[in-house]
């Protein structure tokens, strides 16, 4: 047999030189990676219980919501056996209170760890079946479960039913997670546990939300666990699913912001922990809401709801709400809703201003007037007699009274209606006629809508709040609803609607973005992110146009409908509104009595405005018979808190 030299040469060569290669590649080119697998086997690392949250401050640096540390006992499993776990579960049971008796698949399970994991409840033919493989693990525990009958659990003493809860609370998650057996025990127990030196427990501070005020809070938020709709999007923003979240409003809105980092610990070998980064409160937030105007106007609201309740016809006048916005920014300086549960107790209604809408009345009449100089349908200073309008099939529809003659400017001054609706007949293309029969079609109704929503009417204001909701529209197209429409008793509209639109008038048809958060600031109280005032459009519209809309609405309150609504002194315009709604007294699906809303909305001084105000009062009065009789509280409670916000802040 002839050896070829060459041929084994070139063979060993070959593989030195592919062993060569590999090694290289491991050594240098993978180095990184088969570190970092070779420090995530043998450095783990676990995250403490919770960190602080942010805070959220008013204007003026006044703490609205901060954070209170409460006494949490944890378990750290470490290297524990299940049988020194089972009498650590008895000691705690002993000695904590607060601790809720076991469900049943808790006890169930406990009662296996007592008892042999239960091996005298499986009978040999069925250990046979399984040392076959004919039957698998799950299904000898599915027996298991099933043979511990109500007689077994029977037994378990109420120290039995309490340790069976914390052994489930010390084996719930990872091995190596921190475990919480009991939050907020009082300052002996914590104390008595902690002398105690119990092997794997340790005593912690975790953190909750405190209010230090009684306004607000729906608007602040809640906290709470990740839900599982959305633990995909926490899980890719780096959140672990214990963690515990923004779920509503604010808190939800600016989490990441709010959210503090967590302490981290290392995972010895022996199972225990060892700090190596203390935990970091989260960002505070500073809002634009003045805390003392809110509760100085939340007092004068109760103030004239109580004040209302002892005049005619408000039986089912209970609640009012104001809204204050900076006017050359946006910035909601205000939002206090209050309402009347009984014998003088109130309870906070700010968030309706976010989530309820009205049909708001003539207070949108500037906007209707915008539709009329966008499409030429007026003549400037041309006056034309107040009337009614009768359209085929239809009663009249006319102004509060007649008015006389009225051009642009005294039609808002006065609130006519009928300005209004021979508008809207011309923006269909039609003149008016009585008893005319007035086709409409839903791009008539668009025209107007487009319109409002350029004001925010029927639009998000962008508030820096979730899901905000946009009124409703109504649904069927008809002439009469047209007309309805444009004197604003048709759709409906938010609180937060009804503000921008008015401090779109204001500013000239720039329509500012609202918003609550001025500024927010790190640990350090360096400043890390500032609002600037965002402008959502420009209404396309002369300025000459709304110099007489803006004289119209001053006419309202010096001279109009709107006069004692807000002193003359603080140079206001604006408008009010009054509109019809029912009450369901039942919940039976039936309307049962028909009541008035009343609204107002304004800003001042008119030429160089300061802040936007918008006042709303639902069931201010109701209809006896065919009179609607109304109370005079929005007017009282519009003054009261004009003269409060211009002479004091």
């Amino acid at each position: 047999m002839v050896i070829n030299l060459k041929k084994i040469v070139f063979f060993l060569g070959t593989i030195f030189l592919v062993a060569i290669i590999r090694i290289f590649y491991l050594s240098v080119i993978r180095n990184n990676y088969y570190k970092s697998v070779l420090d995530y086997k043998t450095n783990i690392k676990v995250s403490g219980l919770s960190a602080p949250r942010g805070r959220i401050l008013d204007i003026n640096n006044k703490v609205l919501v901060d954070n209170v540390g409460i006494k949490t006992i944890v378990y750290n499993k470490s290297n524990i056996s299940t049988e020194e776990e089972v009498k650590i579960a008895y000691i705690l049971a002993n000695n904590i209170s607060n601790i809720l008796d076991a469900n049943i698949y808790e006890l169930k399970k406990f009662y296996l760890v007592l008892n042999n994991d239960g091996y005298d409840l499986i009978k040999n033919n069925e250990y046979q079946l399984y040392n076959e493989r004919k039957i698998t693990n799950y299904d000898l525990n599915k027996l298991k479960y099933e043979r511990i009958d109500e007689e077994l659990l029977n037994k378990f003493s109420e120290l039995d039913k309490k340790a069976a809860k914390i052994y489930n609370l010390m084996n719930k998650g990872y091995s190596y997670d921190k475990k919480v057996i009991a939050k907020n025990i009082n300052e002996d127990e914590f104390a008595k546990i902690i002398e105690m030196n119990i092997k794997g427990i340790t005593g912690e501070m975790t953190w909750v939300r405190k209010y230090n005020y009684d306004t607000l809070k729906d608007i602040f938020g809640t906290i709470g666990n990740i839900s599982k709709e959305n633990k995909d999007y926490y899980l890719k923003k780096g959140y672990e699913l214990t963690d515990i979240v923004g779920i509503s409003n604010l808190e939800y809105q600016y989490d990441e912001y709010l959210q503090g980092k967590k302490a981290i610990y290392k995972l010895n070998n022996d199972k225990t922990l060892t700090l190596i980064k203390e935990s970091i409160p989260g960002n505070d937030l500073h809002l634009s809401i003045d805390i003392d105007m809110q509760n100085d106007i939340n007092e004068i609201i109760k103030n004239n709801i109580i004040k209302g309740k002892n005049m005619a016809n408000t039986k089912y006048y209970n609640g009012s709400y104001v809204l204050v916005i900076d006017s050359k920014t946006g910035l909601i300086k205000a939002m206090a809703g209050k309402q009347l549960l009984n014998d003088n107790v109130f309870s906070d209604t700010s968030l309706n201003i976010l989530n309820s809408s009205f049909t708001p009345g003539s207070v949108i009449k500037g906007a209707s007037m915008t539709v009329g100089y966008q499409n030429n349908l007026i003549d400037i200073g041309k006056k034309i007699k107040d009337s009614c309008v009768k359209l085929y099939l239809n009663p009249k529809k006319c102004s509060y009274k007649d008015l006389g003659y009225v051009d642009d400017i005294t039609a808002l001054k006065t609130s006519s209606n009928y300005y209004q609706f021979i508008l809207a007949i011309k923006s269909t293309g039609n003149n008016y006629t009585y008893n005319m029969k007035f086709d409409v079609n839903e791009d008539n109704f668009n025209l107007y809508r487009s319109t409002f929503a350029s004001y925010g009417l029927g639009n998000t204001t962008g508030i820096d709040l979730p899901n905000e909701p946009t009124g409703l529209k109504g649904k069927k197209i008809a002439g009469d609803l047209l007309l309805n429409l444009a004197i604003g008793q048709y759709d409906t509209y938010t609180i937060l609607e009804l503000g921008q639109y008015m401090n779109t008038i204001a500013n000239n048809g720039n329509r500012y973005k609202l918003n609550l958060v001025d500024y927010i600031t790190n640990q350090n109280n360096e400043t890390i992110y500032t609002y600037k005032p965002s402008i959502l459009n420009k209404i396309d519209m002369d300025d000459s146009y709304y110099e007489r809309i803006k004289e119209g609405l001053r006419q309202v309150l010096f001279l109009g409908t709107g006069y004692g609504y807000t002193n003359t002194i603080y140079k206001p315009a604006g408008k009010t509104g009054t509109s019809e709604s029912f009450l369901d007294l039942n919940n039976d699906g039936v309307n049962d009595v028909k009541t008035i809303t009343s609204t107002y909305a304004m800003f001042a001084p008119y030429d160089n405005p300061k802040y936007t105000v918008v006042v709303v009062s639902p069931n201010i009065g109701h209809y006896d018979g065919k009179k609607g009789n109304m109370a005079y509280i929005n007017r009282y409670l519009s003054n009261d808190v004009t003269k409060l916000i211009y002479d004091k802040y």
